[in-house]
């Protein structure tokens, strides 16, 4: 039976780890200790992300964590052994992208609980690009 992108999804949040916004919050105070990417698309981003974060859609990840590529992103690239949170709208994207980026070996990689849906709604910062 062919896999629907729940399936995906579902086998993927089984393999990663989560962290609550609070938590991501805390640790947003020491800009050395986590790198955060938003896995959105670049219109979502510009209508308000995580302060601090950086964006690298889903689509172009993989190419983007490869220090071997021509698209890489530095700031990613050698992150691999610091705490690296990724987020989406809901988690669902991030969890992929979480997934995706503890198979290319980063070694501390999370998903944001709930994503910016949640983040938001916890009364947490967000910044838009003017």
């Amino acid at each position: 039976m062919p896999m629907t992108i729940g399936d995906f999804i579902a086998r993927a949040r089984s393999r990663i780890q989560e962290i609550p916004a609070e938590e991501l919050d805390n640790l947003l105070e020491d800009n050395e200790a986590v790198l955060v990417v938003d896995v959105r698309e670049p219109a979502e981003f510009a209508s308000g992300h995580i302060p601090g974060a950086i964006l690298i859609p889903r689509g172009t990840l993989e190419g983007a964590a490869d220090p071997a590529s021509p698209h890489r992103v530095e700031p990613l690239c050698s992150a691999q052994e610091r705490l690296v949170v990724v987020y989406c709208e809901s988690g669902a994207r991030s969890a992929l992208a979480t997934d995706t980026l503890q198979e290319m070996g980063f070694g501390d990689v999370r998903n944001l609980a709930g994503g910016c849906v949640l983040w938001e709604a916890e009364g947490l910062p967000l910044v838009a690009d003017d």
